[in-house]
């Protein structure tokens, strides 16, 4: 224990100082870009692969009564810092071990998001990488040492990825997974499709349970992904994720298509029973959640007759056969 004293570096001083750090129940988003920020430095990376090196061997020491004084110590959060000679020999090794045992929670822990439908909620994560949550979506995020990923549940995300070449960011579905360096993107899994629109940079999408080469995405382009064939086309960006500005755009979209976006974001849905209708498409752009105004263009365009049902609902009939018209 002597020798290890000895050899400490200033980077092991800061390792063991993030034991109360991120030991708190509620870690602040500061404090975790911070470290983020200290580890990206290599003297700093190697002072934490030390301490888990250190931390593997901890389990010999269980019975130690100076190793378990100290982790008491560490558990009740007492306020008193430690000063550079308490820190020497045993304590160094307790404090490192600690350490390391929160770090390692922490660089392992599945963090969970989602809204509710009607919602949009924007996040920072620990990288820096921003993500913007659609309605009725849920990601979950698991960042490791050599790899950021994303497990997109259900719904729709939007991704400006902080560029890390050592850290692929990778957004998963049932249907793929999408590689990305330092990226803006859209991946939307909705029903059995997978969507990917490509807004700058550059994505590989590979279909789930397959061994194939990677699609490349350029800017513009989007693949859609369904029953284990891809398609990749061209689109406007900027259209295709206008759902980010609290809008949704229609250029030559069937009307039933269009129902059923407009009520991915309504708590009472738009019934669309008009078969007539169904495949003429629309244009037109629409705030998110405004079913009054859909439901008086749509009206309008296609003589339609709007009937508000008790549930809530609002059903669109062919005027000519209403017969509660």
């Amino acid at each position: 224990m002597p020798g290890e004293a000895k050899t400490r570096t200033a980077a092991d001083d800061q390792a063991t100082n993030w034991i109360a750090r991120l030991g708190t129940r509620t870690i602040s988003l500061d404090t975790i870009q911070e470290f983020a920020k200290w580890r990206e430095d290599p003297a700093n990376a190697e002072a934490y692969r030390r301490a888990e090196q250190l931390w593997s061997r901890t389990g010999e020491l269980a019975g130690d009564p100076d190793i378990q004084a100290a982790l008491a110590q560490a558990q009740s959060r007492s306020p008193r810092r430690f000063g550079a000679k308490q820190i020497a020999a045993t304590g160094l090794t307790t404090a490192l071990a600690a350490s390391l045992a929160v770090g390692a929670f922490f660089w392992q822990i599945r963090d969970t998001y989602a809204t509710e439908v009607g919602e949009q909620r924007s996040l920072q994560l620990a990288d820096g990488s921003r993500v913007r949550l659609d309605t009725a979506s849920k990601i979950r995020v698991r960042f490791a040492e050599g790899e950021r990923r994303i497990e997109l549940a259900e719904g729709q995300a939007f991704f400006e990825v902080a560029h890390n070449p050592a850290r692929p960011f990778v957004v998963s579905t049932a249907d793929a997974s999408v590689t990305a360096v330092g990226t803006v993107f859209e991946v939307r899994h909705v029903g059995s499709e997978t969507r990917v629109v490509l807004v700058s940079g550059a994505v590989d999408v590979v279909q789930a349970d397959t061994k194939g080469t990677p699609q490349r995405l350029l800017p513009n382009q989007q693949t859609a992904i369904k029953s284990g064939k891809a398609k990749v086309s061209a689109v406007n960006a900027n259209t295709a994720t206008s759902w980010t500005d609290g809008e949704l755009t229609f250029v030559d979209t069937p009307l039933a298509e269009a129902v059923a976006e407009v009520n991915r974001y309504l708590a009472a849905p738009i019934v669309l029973d008009a078969p007539a209708a169904a495949s003429t498409p629309i244009n037109g752009v629409f705030r998110s959640g405004d079913r009054t105004a859909f439901v008086s263009a749509a009206a309008h365009l296609f003589n339609l007759k709007a009937i508000r049902e008790a549930d809530g609902k609002v059903r669109l009939v062919s005027s000519r056969n209403n017969a509660q018209g």
